[in-house]
């Protein structure tokens, strides 16, 4: 550590690289044409190359073990043998081909599940714990602690995500046996930090997120047990527990801890953090950690603003024991603003990425070591680069018409006039909008996109694909078609690029999951529809056949959750705007013709605030937003919907209540597990429960979607369900798909039969 007053951290840096060379390797490594040994090579020096960024940016406190070839919770459990017994693994370090094979599955086994990380759209594997005690048997963060030090020369800050958070995010234990299963997983911890102290580590960063969750006392109590124990036994290392993503819940309790430090959240849990801090106070012989750049949105601070409330926190934390840091890793933002050439220069120069952030982080600290004149111009200079955005005309406040929230009739009704209209079989399938987009498609994108190729020439390419695509879902017997989506790049990039109020970086990646990586758009200003979106290519699908296609648009709250969203405003009132804005795509499409619609909503359940006293106002606005962009239709116009990857269980009610005619959620990964949410709540419209999982390149037998279908009409009415997949299918190959899609279509087939039989039978 340095000598510094007041000192930054670093809680976490992107992994992707500024042009996504880290995704590039992985691919490469999958695809065979490299090998594991150049891979390990190619991975150490992206690794030393965001620990020297950060040197050079001046960080005090530079995090170690926070790189990942997949997913840290992934490391995390392959770290302490958490490997299910199915990926055939004994003792020992576990290889990179079961590690890989956990994340992405193999031709016979299913991966891991997947879901989101909190509320972010990071998605992290969920460890599976089974019977499994654990045991070290990888000590990735003293592997990451000594190549910083033997490489770089220096002292890094190793991350773990700690104990309590890694066992609540797992399966496969039971309830009951959460504290015996907690104590086991002590010890291997203990010995993980022994080790670490051994090796000259002077600090660790222990991520403890969950303490921002509605923990009760009883939670608490065996949380501060833990803690108790892990410092006695390693008294010599200090800790940082850090939290983020909200306020956390039990402010004396968390701050009273027997660790070195305490990293809250100042930016997304401002209010209530800063409100315990003035009534309790803070220990004196604690360090703050102060989340104080936002690690989530891409604007840049008020540094101003983060100055003055750093001198009144000084009343409560004396400035030689505050750390600024930002909110959260900087793994949900992209790394640099260096080759963003083509940003409109009055919003770019509105915008921070990660190395930016990194420099707020350093100005703060030195004109709050040293408030001199220099430093105080500084600040000034910077608050102006983002004030002209701030009173531009495209942030000019406007009045919105109001929209119908509600269709003339119920649900029930609804049904018998759209059987009517589309007389599909028992158990009709589709697929959820996207199909293959090859090396070819992209190319020819990239060329339309660099001015290399002509409008029409683009246009034929596509519809060329869409074409191939119509008379394979054809052949395939799929009774409700898309047209595949080959003209979008991304689901939300797509839309934001053909409203007002959104700009584009050039490559501001950040990462989903696994090598998936997404271009948030940038809502800059107020959002309002211009012209015909999707009406073009979908039109020209249904041309082709005489069979629904369905017309694909995303909903409002996905748009507003995956995009970096402007923050003068509130979420809310931009969500509205984009209401309007897709609500009006929709009428296009029905007054073309395009009357089975689906308004996607993947990221509805992601916006969900941590805190269940927070849960009932977003999801009041939320369901209004996709109630806005679907209600003003006819009675016979199908609504779809679709979410995927996250827990759905405490939001069925909400789901209910968004009135699509059918929704689509994910549930093999989870291996039925939502099924069981069904068991105690009647849900009484169209509901397709995915039967195969789209991230894994295995092709499931037809006997284990049949194995879905058939548990999931348990406890569902077979008039209302649907076949479909867990998601679209554009990052999957042509020859998977074809033979997945062939495979659920057969066992759609056999579970009609069954039902005719049994009904026969009756």
């Amino acid at each position: 550590m340095t000598l510094n007053v007041i000192k930054t951290s670093n809680l976490g840096y992107p992994r992707i690289g500024e042009k996504r060379e880290w995704k590039k390797t992985l691919e490469a490594y999958w695809a065979s044409t490299i090998s594991e040994k150049t891979f390990y090579k190619q991975m150490k020096k992206y690794r030393l190359h965001y620990l020297q960024t950060q040197i050079d940016k001046k960080v005090d406190l530079i995090p170690v073990g926070d790189f990942s070839f997949y997913d840290h919770v992934l490391d995390t459990a392959t770290m302490f043998g958490f490997v299910p017994d199915r990926f055939s693994y004994s003792d020992g370090p576990v290889s990179l081909s079961t590690y890989f094979s956990m994340a992405r599955g193999s031709k016979d086994t299913p991966a891991c599940e997947m879901t989101k990380w909190f509320d972010t759209n990071y998605h992290f594997i969920v460890p599976e714990l089974e019977e499994r005690k654990p045991a070290l048997v990888w000590n990735k963060p003293l592997e990451a602690f000594l190549e910083a030090k033997h490489e770089l020369n220096i002292i890094g800050k190793p991350v773990i995500i700690g104990p309590f958070t890694f066992l609540k995010l797992s399966k496969g234990y039971e309830e009951q046996k959460f504290e015996s299963q907690l104590k086991n997983l002590a010890q291997v911890y203990i010995q993980l930090l022994l080790e670490l102290a051994d090796a000259g580590a002077p600090i660790v960063q222990i991520d403890e997120p969950y303490l921002v969750m509605d923990l009760s006392t009883e939670e608490m109590t065996l949380f501060s047990n833990l803690y108790n124990e892990i410092t006695k036994q390693v008294p010599h290392l200090d800790i940082i527990i850090q939290t983020y993503f909200e306020a956390v819940s039990h402010y004396k309790e968390v701050v009273n801890l027997p660790v070195k430090g305490i990293g809250l959240d100042f930016v997304s849990g401002l209010n209530e953090n800063v409100t315990a801090i003035k009534k309790y106070g803070f220990p004196k012989d604690k360090l703050l950690g102060i989340g104080i750049i936002d690690g989530r949105n891409i604007w840049k601070s008020n540094l101003e603003e983060n100055h003055r409330f750093l001198t009144e926190l000084a009343a409560y934390v004396p400035i030689e024991n505050q750390i600024l840091q930002p909110s959260t890793s900087l793994l949900h933002v992209p790394v640099s603003l260096e080759h963003e050439t083509e940003l409109e220069p009055i919003i770019k120069k509105a915008l921070a990425f990660c190395k930016e952030k990194l420099d707020e982080l350093c100005l703060l600290r030195d004109v709050t070591v040293d408030c001199n004149d220099q430093n105080k111009q500084s600040l000034l200079k910077y608050k102006q680069s983002f004030e002209a955005l701030e009173k531009s005309e495209w942030r000019v406040k406007q009045e919105r018409p109001l929209l119908p929230t509600t269709r003339p009739l119920s649900f029930s009704d609804r049904y018998h006039l759209q059987q009517q209209k589309w007389d599909l079989p028992l158990l009709p399938t589709t697929t959820i909008g996207s199909f293959p987009q090859t090396k070819e498609i992209r190319q020819t994108r990239f060329k339309w996109r660099k001015g290399e190729l002509s409008n029409e020439a683009y246009e034929s390419h596509i519809y060329s694909a869409i074409e191939k695509w119509i008379h394979i879902q054809e052949e395939l017997a799929l009774d409700v078609l898309v047209h595949g989506e080959f003209e979008r790049n991304d689901m939300v990039e797509f839309f934001g690029e053909k409203l007002a109020g959104f700009t584009f970086s050039k490559n501001g990646w950040v990462q989903s999951y696994g090598s998936r990586c997404v271009k948030p758009p940038i809502i800059f200003g107020n959002v309002s529809f211009i012209e015909p979106m999707t009406l073009k290519e979908t039109a020209y699908a249904q041309s082709l056949t005489n069979k629904p296609v369905k017309g694909m648009v995303t909903g409002p709250v996905t748009i507003l959750n995956w995009s970096f969203v402007r923050n003068d405003i509130s979420n809310q009132e931009v969500a509205f705007q984009i209401a309007e804005a897709i609500l009006k795509e929709v009428q296009v499409l029905e007054a073309n013709g395009i009357t089975m619609i689906q308004v996607d909503e993947p990221a509805l359940r992601e916006g969900l605030p941590l805190k269940e006293e927070k849960h009932q106002n977003y999801l009041t606005w939320a369901i209004e937003a996709f109630r806005m962009s679907t209600s003003a239709v006819k009675d016979t116009t199908q609504v779809h919907t679709h979410m995927c990857y996250s827990d759905f269980n405490e939001i069925i009610n909400a789901i209910k209540a968004l009135d699509a005619d059918v929704i689509s959620i994910e549930t093999s990964r989870s291996h039925a597990e939502l099924i069981q949410a069904f068991e105690t709540t009647v849900y009484d419209k169209g509901i397709g429960l995915g039967v195969y999982d789209i991230h894994s390149p295995r092709v499931p037998k037809n006997e284990e979607m049949l194995s879905i279908i058939e548990r999931a009409l348990s406890v569902l009415p077979a008039n209302l369900f649907w076949v479909n997949p867990d998601c679209g299918l554009k990052t999957r190959g042509e020859t998977e798909t074809v033979a997945a899609l062939k495979n659920m279509v057969t066992a759609a087939k056999v579970a009609r039969t069954k039902i005719a039989e049994k009904q026969l039978s009756n």
